[in-house]
């Protein structure tokens, strides 16, 4: 079973309240999540774009719009190029439509994940010499290719580079040195000389700064950069970026600007997953549209998904939405074989002891082994990486915890492999196919994680009898949305409650409803969308079958619940009442 964790963090949440006009339990959620001093707490719920920071902070940003605006005046034949999943397409459009806007002569091209691998290339560079094209300017990649960057000179080409990953370093003696390409001009907040404050931004942001820039010096009103936003936004959430400063403003209005959406292929996206765009959270971003999105990068190519939100044609904007659509179901039914088989992998007796998973699994495709990780990293919660055969060698993607730095990891191996790159939570790889064992044994004699550290924690932010939710609470606690990575939705806990009734709903059978009664006999309406089986067991083995079956009746029974909730409001027939979604019981 997994730690609760109840968050202790000291402060004055009457006088918090009092002063913000919102309940002391928000109070108390504001200060766990880090905001102590009254200008973070007003920041958090109120901040917009004004607060963010000047664009001309990123270093080789001015630089990088300077140059733009003159192979703008020449006529020079710029290349856009971009990376196959979310953040890469939206950075890709933002550059694309933004370029276009001021005149230039731009096209682009996204590498194909089977055959180019990820970002910069010296085939795509050879293939924009080719086409005459003159500077080519990454997005979403770049930062770590730089043999690749150094051919494109030798080429004459003008190379500009915007990206967010971490920069590529060596180790010595305990000491990084990062590494620099030869790139006319670098724009990534994480370089050491950047001070721009904020180092947490997606590729789309990036590349959203350096187009207000560059409006910025050829005289395009500021407003009209404001159109991307909704671009950033579903690419921050869809690239799993940290939800806090900087991103939370752009995520709060993008999604303001994505609920009256004129994107002609946004809106057929919508349509076609039968998601109403006035109503679109970071939930539809995260598991409904964007997989659509990235299952064009990994089956097919993502430069379909880059056409539908260029498309003006609605008729053809309908047609590459469903094929996304068609797509994504595809990969999700190939996902789910591939984890069967890495569960099997990972309780095999070799790798039982292993505190970092290495899974080859050769006849997996190469283009879902990330998201085959994330799940098996989810149900083992270990760092977890999954190779395949490609024809390079083995490539693989991995998934992390938060103990762990997997970019860190494989700079120490950078030995062992052709290449690599990514962020402390996610990375992808390239490595020969005898050094997959060698890979595994390295990075397990390094780990230093404790068997505390690979225990699954829900961390509960205030333990609240449930008779204390009203629907004034729960409307007051969307001022902390949007919810994602480093702002979770709130999680309460209640103990005691008394299952009065419970049964299985669904088209599939697949939900749980339940009424309950706390200490205090307040009833309560309640959820549970996990796996109903493992609950029922759970309820069998604790209660006993004719607890659990009185219970299915709506008789009297001894079954008493602790559970880790999430207030939602219920409307049924035009009446609202509170309902609490569990999300893990005991």
């Amino acid at each position: 079973m997994a730690q609760w964790m109840v968050a202790c963090k000291k402060a004055d949440f009457k006088e918090i309240g009092k002063k913000f006009g919102i309940d002391q339990v928000t109070a108390r959620i504001l200060v766990n999540r880090g905001l102590t001093e009254e200008e973070s707490i007003r920041r958090f719920l109120s901040g917009g774009l004004a607060e963010l920071a000047d664009p001309h902070l990123l270093k080789d940003g001015t630089l990088l719009a300077e140059i733009l605006v003159q192979k703008l005046r020449e006529g020079k034949h710029i290349r856009i190029i971009g990376d196959y999943d979310i953040d890469g397409v939206m950075s890709s459009y933002i550059l694309y439509r933004g370029l276009t806007r001021c005149g230039a002569q731009v096209s682009v091209a996204i590498p194909n994940r089977i055959e180019d691998g990820y970002g910069l290339n010296r085939h795509l560079i050879t293939q924009a010499a080719d086409a005459q094209v003159d500077t080519i300017i990454t997005c979403d990649n770049g930062i770590a290719a730089i043999d690749e960057i150094a051919y494109a000179k030798e080429l004459g080409m003008t190379v500009l580079v915007t990206d967010h990953h971490e920069i590529p370093f060596e180790e010595a003696d305990g000491k990084k040195r990062y590494k620099a390409s030869n790139a006319d001009a670098i724009v990534n907040p994480h370089q050491e000389e950047c001070s721009y404050p904020y180092k947490h931004l997606c590729g789309a942001a990036v590349a959203w700064l350096v187009i207000r820039l560059l409006y910025e010096q050829m005289g395009v009103p500021s407003e009209e950069a404001e159109l991307f936003l909704e671009n950033v936004a579903f690419a921050t959430v869809g690239d799993v970026m940290p939800l806090t400063g900087e991103n939370r403003i752009l995520v709060k209005e993008g999604l303001k600007r994505l609920h009256h959406t004129t994107n002609v292929g946004m809106r057929a996206l919508a349509a076609q997953c039968e998601v109403e765009p006035e109503r679109v959270e970071c939930y539809h971003i995260g598991f409904v549209l964007g997989p659509c999105i990235n299952a064009a990068g990994r089956l097919d190519t993502a430069k379909r998904a880059l056409e539908l939100f260029l498309t003006e044609d609605e008729n053809q904007a309908t047609l590459l939405a469903n094929e996304l659509v068609v797509l994504n179901t595809e990969r999700k039914e190939m996902t789910n074989r591939g984890v069967e088989e890495a569960k099997r992998l990972v309780e095999s007796v070799a790798l039982q002891r292993d505190a970092v998973l290495v899974l080859y699994l050769p006849e997996v495709h190469e283009s879902i082994a990330g998201i085959i990780a994330g799940r098996i990293r989810e149900c083992y919660h270990r760092p977890t990486f999954v190779l395949t055969d490609a024809e390079d060698g083995v490539k693989g993607s991995g998934r992390s915890i938060e103990e762990y730095s997997m970019y860190d990891e494989l700079c120490r191996c950078e030995d062992l492999l052709l290449r690599f790159g990514g962020h402390p939570m996610a990375a992808g790889l390239t490595l020969p196919k005898e050094n997959v064992d060698a890979f595994r044994k390295r990075l397990n004699d390094a780990c230093t994680l404790s068997a505390e550290d690979m225990e699954e924690k829900i961390h509960i932010d205030v333990p609240m009898p449930v008779d204390y939710v009203g629907l004034e609470l729960v409307r007051e606690l969307s001022l902390l949305a949007p919810f994602g990575k480093d702002n979770p939705r709130p999680l309460f806990a209640d103990r005691n409650l008394v299952v009065s009734r419970m049964w299985i709903v669904g088209k599939n059978h697949n939900v749980l409803r339940l009424s309950l009664l706390s200490e205090h006999h307040t009833p309560v309406s309640g959820i549970y969308f996990g796996n109903v089986t493992d609950f029922l067991t759970y309820m069998t083995e604790q209660f006993g079958a004719g607890a659990v079956e009185a219970a299915m009746h709506g008789r009297e029974n001894e079954i008493r619940l602790s559970v880790v909730y999430v207030p939602k409001i219920n409307e049924y027939q035009g009446q609202e009442s509170v309902q609490i979604e569990i999300q893990a019981y005991r």
